[in-house]
């Protein structure tokens, strides 16, 4: 039964903790014979926070919540279908078949950082806030964050007096992208974020004259030039040409995109496309399964009309 802190059905709790980049187990009731309490197609999620909607109580569910648990410790993306005889393995009195389809999805490790809330920020976000990521806002402006940035439920924004100082809190292997109304602000952010040495991706926004600049600033602070080269800047794709905000911004949300496909749990086969680590189900599983559910109605049907044989 879904917990009292949680309004939310499986549809929204699944968007919002996909959204936030959190692992969940979607459990769908794919098959029923006999009686049952609920019917085939109904679902909940279960995430470390807790239960959203219900697949009917009772034994059945607290059985399909500790497998789901235990697929959340394993957070990998994977399916599962389990059979379950709800009178004679879980002690229900409505003694129907269920068969239940686990999806856990795992985690997602995609971490990227803005700093900057002006013209070009608040163009990005609405972009970068609909991938599967999970984005923390930073300025020292509050009155620069729109009215509307805390609609979505994987972004963070954080206002801060020393922005630069944020970088030690950021993860291994964020994306930074940083686009401040400051020089000096964008030379401490990258300075901070060079010397960390550990990030995924770092774009700067800048001219041709700035980037000499930092350039020159950063051999001074003694920074390894291999660091150095891994800077995008200018930042975005070089196919992507235009100065208005939105143009700027779909150039570097492009750039990102492509930047984080190695961190997806994807791998590259021989031939060098992407394919899924995750095979999914074997349909010689759902095949047994099919099979198992014929071999049952017989048996049920006959207990259903009080046949004893």
């Amino acid at each position: 039964m879904m917990n009292a802190d949680h309004k939310l059905n499986w549809n929204q709790a699944s968007l919002q903790l996909s959204q936030q980049g959190k692992t969940y187990v979607l459990i769908t009731i794919i098959g029923v014979t006999g009686s049952t309490p609920r019917n085939s197609g109904s679902k909940m999620v279960v995430s470390h926070d807790g239960s959203y909607d219900t697949i009917g109580g009772g034994h059945l569910e607290h059985k399909a919540m500790k497998q789901a648990k235990q697929l959340l410790l394993e957070n990998k993306d994977r399916q599962l279908i389990e059979h379950f005889q709800l009178g004679s393995q879980l002690g229900q009195c409505c003694g129907g078949n269920v068969s239940i389809m686990f999806e856990c999805f795992s985690a997602n490790t995609i971490h990227i950082a803005v700093f900057g809330a002006g013209h070009v920020g608040q163009a990005l976000l609405p972009i970068l806030a609909a991938l599967p990521c999970h984005i923390t806002w930073v300025d020292n402006r509050q009155s620069q964050f729109p009215e509307n940035c805390h609609q979505y439920s994987n972004v963070t924004v954080l206002v801060s007096d020393e922005p630069a100082s944020e970088v030690a809190a950021m993860p291994a292997n964020t994306l930074y992208v940083v686009l401040t109304h400051n020089h000096q602000l964008d030379f401490d952010i990258s300075h901070a974020i060079l010397k960390r040495a550990d990030f995924h991706y770092l774009g700067l926004i800048a001219s041709e004259t700035k980037w000499r600049r930092f350039q020159q600033r950063y051999k001074h602070r003694e920074v390894a030039q291999s660091l150095v080269e891994r800077i995008n800047c200018p930042i975005g794709l070089e196919q992507v040409i235009g100065k208005l905000p939105m143009e700027v911004a779909v150039s570097i949300a492009g750039q990102i995109i492509e930047s984080y496909q190695p961190l997806l749990p994807n791998e590259l086969s021989s031939n060098g496309k992407i394919q899924s680590k995750n095979k999914g189900i074997a349909w010689q599983e759902i095949r047994d399964m099919i099979g198992q559910e014929k071999a049952q109605q017989p048996i049920q049907a006959s207990i259903d009309q009080g046949v004893d044989k």
